[in-house]
């Protein structure tokens, strides 16, 4: 009943940027909490960034300072900047977003399909 589309996601040199971008499409109510996870090569899924309802973001410590999350309910949007990359920001990301599909509907978590972010000399 819901879809979330990514794009974005590819290849850079450290000291680069990429922005993410995460569109969500359906049955949609209201969208919730807002968010990226990251899984990278032998590693166990992250949390990157989130932003709730009222706009408040949180970041992961190791993304502080160097990524910026944002959202657009207009356009049921959550987009992701990301400058200053490292080699270690490198993982498959993934977008969350949970949504509720009527006025008396609860939240339900939805995930993107993933998009690669591979950052290299």
């Amino acid at each position: 009943q819901v879809q979330l589309v990514e794009s974005g996601g590819g290849w850079v040199q450290p000291g680069g940027s990429l922005t993410l971008s995460c569109a969500a499409s359906g049955t949609i109510f209201s969208m919730n909490t807002m968010g990226w996870y990251r899984q990278a090569p032998g590693k166990q899924r992250e949390s990157v960034a989130s932003i709730t309802s009222r706009s408040m973001p949180n970041y992961a410590d190791s993304v502080k300072g160097r990524f910026t999350i944002s959202r657009d309910n207009a356009k049921n949007t959550v987009v992701l900047q990301m400058n200053s990359l490292k080699p270690a920001d490198t993982a498959v990301y993934y977008c969350n977003v949970y949504v509720s599909s009527s006025i008396m509907g609860s939240p339900v978590p939805y995930w993107g399909q993933g998009t690669q972010v591979t950052v290299s000399s």
